[in-house]
């Protein structure tokens, strides 16, 4: 008897475990590990993946799967092992695990339908029920469900009269064609085709085509290339010469669009001391991981490129993971251009559709190179020689949802398996990254230089503390408002940034820049409006509202926050003649619209392009040489440890986007804290000195990278409920870890309530640990029934990037 262990998509502890079902006879040597099939579990049947087969069940009765759904393997051995991989990693289900690998479209759409069980069972019906068995003997749940009669469908499926039955759904269907190939051997067609009459010289026309083609062809396309109608083809379907056949046909996003092949460009001698090491380790078959430092605009992309060029000359595979927000056209323009229908390229930008395509031509081996966001880094290639995580510091690569992995773990994991170099890039890496690349653990490459040696932007800081004294109360300050009427003018471009992120209000003081913090945390107080109070979301201090600054004693003490709209209207206002392009979540959030934005501002058409994160990075546009940050403070003072760092990365990012061709840049910042370190250095282009400064307050504060961090956040409906478990939890913790470990809390979330649920959290600072992982798990464990039966939630975070 052949039996296959099967991980069934019912994400619940009790469930997170293989079961056993039997192989039907029809299925056997069929079947192998990383295939979806269909299973009954309980009463319903569910989509589950097979993990391994064995010769005997552990129980002795098993059931027979039911149905296949994959032909190929979907998960290649290497991913399932990443799987179970990642539960460890994450503290998740298996289940979750192996479905972030897959696009959308597979994942499992489970339609439920209702059937009356018998003509009797008709008449004990509600009266609500019956009309809509009137004329039909079954329907789907989704007719039924928003109607007023629900309640009465679940009495009679109760009283067991209608059944439940579950139908397992694939989202993704392929798009095919009909198409045609040739049914008989060559020979035969040669006799054929020398008998065919005048009359039939298109027959013969087809035929021809045929065997030159030797391969399934599209009707269409037949049709097309000769310019004939189907007619002939028909003619020679029935004569047994073509058989009809389903051609599965690409939804390709880029289809109508023409790239220029590009040739590779001489490197500069500080780019090919970088990518020498690299080229060692593709040709050596060697992992390391490199740490590729380099400024803006210096030509990390064309290290890239060439690096990857040297992978697919050796037959081996490369994915290129990039942050999703700057996946802009341009970066897939490079690409395509370079190494055309090679690449495959996956983002939230596609349809549902043309993300399962993109991934099937994968799956198919008929592309070596991925372009993608955070869930490319899952690939199923299986001779990786390259991977390349760009902008290696963006927190998008950190899933905030189960399964709460980083994409350069998995990346660095999958290097070591396929004996194959990782390339991290960036102009400001994070922290933990370049210790570990001063340390020795990364290799570190530097490119100090831009490409064609320009300079990098000249930054002014502009104190609005001080605009505010001299009466000006817009936006826009004088010098700002003076650059861009002289850009306008000379028919040059600007970007302007609003930096935009996080969900509290802070209160500064408009006169002297003072923010209230957390004298325990040194970080800002957060204003909750409902009980007029600011509290620390770390330690949970709290203290009134000052009417007052405490500093200066001024009264223009505020709560901060604007958004792009705004900033829109006052343009219009104060610059008229200005073409504007505004770019947010608004504007972007149909289908190709981002593009569209984009190419009206690198065309011309408008002058000036306002934006949020989405236009810090990646962009490369010739005319731009003014670059304006409207807000550079939101981000320092949200409740995060992260936020100096933040700050630094997005002022040198943004300041990268000016006078990156033959015109100078220049870049202005607006502040109320200019003498903040982060804003300092960054208008200096200095991230050795940041990186020294902001590692000795990490010290001091026991932060990354110093330190590990682990985040465990309860929630539930009750309040009282949610603080007495993360209580228990975090004694728990207290009496069973070492005590060079710090446990702060229990205390309320930064957003202490989401959708009417409580939010507490304990926060752990860790160095060596072994018994920490054993101990979430148990505490997991511990609540599962509450989790089940009482809607508690518990969430484990290990290396937490967002803290709200």
């Amino acid at each position: 008897m052949s039996v296959a262990s099967v991980i069934v998509d019912v994400a619940a502890k009790q469930t997170d475990r293989a079961f056993d079902y039997a192989i039907p006879d029809k299925w056997k040597g069929i079947i192998v590990p990383g295939m979806r099939v269909v299973v009954p579990f309980g009463p319903r049947k569910v989509q589950g993946f097979v993990v391994a087969l064995k010769e005997e069940a552990e129980v002795k009765r098993v059931k027979p799967i039911a149905d296949l759904r994959d032909l190929t393997p979907v998960l290649t051995p290497e991913l399932l092992e990443i799987g179970h991989w990642l539960t460890e990693k994450t503290l998740c289900f298996m289940i979750s695990a192996f479905q972030v690998m897959l696009p959308a479209a597979m994942k499992a759409k489970y339609d439920k339908e209702l059937s009356l069980l018998s003509k009797e069972a008709y008449e004990q019906l509600h009266e609500q029920v019956k009309p809509f068995f009137q004329s039909r003997s079954s329907l789907k749940w989704s007719e039924v469900e928003k109607t007023a009669a629900a309640p009465a469908f679940h009495r009679d499926i109760q009283k067991g009269l209608i059944e439940v039955v579950y139908v397992v759904k694939n989202k993704g269907n392929k798009k095919t064609a009909k198409g045609v190939k040739l049914n008989q051997g060559l020979e035969d067609i040669q006799q054929f085709m020398s008998e065919l009459n005048k009359q039939a010289e298109k027959q013969k026309q087809v035929l021809s085509f045929m065997l030159d083609r030797n391969e399934e062809v599209a009707i269409k396309e037949i049709a097309e290339g000769l310019q004939i109608t189907s007619a002939p083809i028909k003619a020679l379907i029935n004569k047994g010469l073509l058989a009809e056949t389903e051609i599965e046909i690409y939804r390709d996003p880029y289809q109508d669009r023409y790239f220029t092949p590009s040739k590779p460009f001489q490197l500069t001698d500080e780019q090919a001391e970088a990518i020498a090491p690299i080229l060692h380790d593709i040709e050596e078959n060697l992992h390391d991981v490199f740490l590729m430092y380099g400024v803006t605009g210096s030509g990390k992309t064309e290290v890239y490129l060439q690096s990857i060029d040297q992978v697919l000359k050796k037959g081996k595979e490369a994915i290129m993971l990039v942050p999703e927000i700057s996946l802009t056209p341009q970066m897939v323009k490079r690409f395509k251009e370079r190494f055309g229908s090679k690449v495959a390229v996956l983002h939230s930008g596609l349809s549902t559709g043309e993300k399962y395509d993109e991934w099937r031509k994968i799956q198919r081996k008929e592309v070596s190179v991925v372009v993608g966001a955070r869930s490319a880094v899952f690939a199923p290639f299986e001779n990786l020689g390259l991977l390349i995580i760009d902008e290696e510091h963006e927190t998008s690569y950190k899933q905030e949802e189960n399964p709460r992995y980083h994409a350069r773990d998995v990346a660095i994991y999958r290097g070591q398996h396929h004996q194959c170099p990782v390339i991290l890039g960036s102009a400001t890496p994070t922290l933990e990254s370049f210790a570990r690349a001063q340390k020795g653990v990364y290799k570190l490459l530097t490119l100090k230089q831009r490409m064609n040696k320009s300079s990098m932007p000249s930054v002014d800081i502009v104190d609005m503390r001080e605009e505010l004294r001299s009466g000006n109360r817009s936006m826009f300050s004088t010098m700002l408002f003076e650059k861009m009427k002289d850009r306008l003018e000379k028919g040059e471009q600007i970007v302007l940034f609003l930096n935009k992120r996080g969900h509290s209000s802070f209160v500064m003081c408009r006169d002297c820049g003072y923010v209230p913090t957390c004298e325990h945390c040194e970080i800002s107080l957060t204003y909750h409006r409902y009980q007029n109070k600011l509290k620390c979301h770390y330690c949970g201090h709290e203290e009134h509202v000052h009417t007052e600054c405490p500093e200066c004693h001024s009264e223009h003490i505020r709560f901060f926050g604007s958004g792009t709209q705004k900033v829109e209207e006052e343009l219009t206002k104060v610059l008229p003649e200005a073409r504007v392009v505004r770019m947010d979540v608004d504007t972007t959030s149909r289908k190709g619209a981002h593009e569209k934005l984009l190419n009206k501002f690198a065309s011309g058409e408008a002058q000036i392009l306002l934006g949020t994160q989405m236009i810090a990075k990646g962009l490369d546009f010739p005319n731009v040489t003014l670059v304006g940050v409207l807000t550079a403070d939101t981000m320092l003072n949200l409740p995060d440890f992260r936020a100096s760092e933040k700050t630094f990365q997005l002022l040198t990012q943004v300041s990268g986007r000016a006078g990156r061709h033959k015109l100078p840049g220049e870049v202005v910042i607006q502040t109320y804290t200019p003498e903040h370190y982060s804003i300092q250095l960054a208008s200096q282009h200095d991230y050795d000195a940041f990186y020294k400064q902001e590692m000795e307050i990490r010290k001091m504060h026991k932060y990354p990278p110093f330190f590990y961090l682990a985040l465990v956040t309860v929630s539930h409906e009750n309040i009282a409920k949610v603080v007495s478990v993360t209580d228990k939890i975090s004694q728990y913790l207290r009496q069973k870890l070492s005590p060079q470990t710090t446990i702060l809390g229990p205390v309320a979330s930064p957003i202490a309530k989401i959708k009417d649920r409580y939010r507490y959290q304990c926060m752990l600072k860790y160095k060596l640990e072994p018994s920490l992982i054993p101990l979430l798990k148990y505490i997991l464990e511990r609540y599962q029934a509450e989790m089940q039966k009482e809607n508690l939630t518990i969430t484990i975070d290990l290396n937490p990037y967002s803290m709200m």
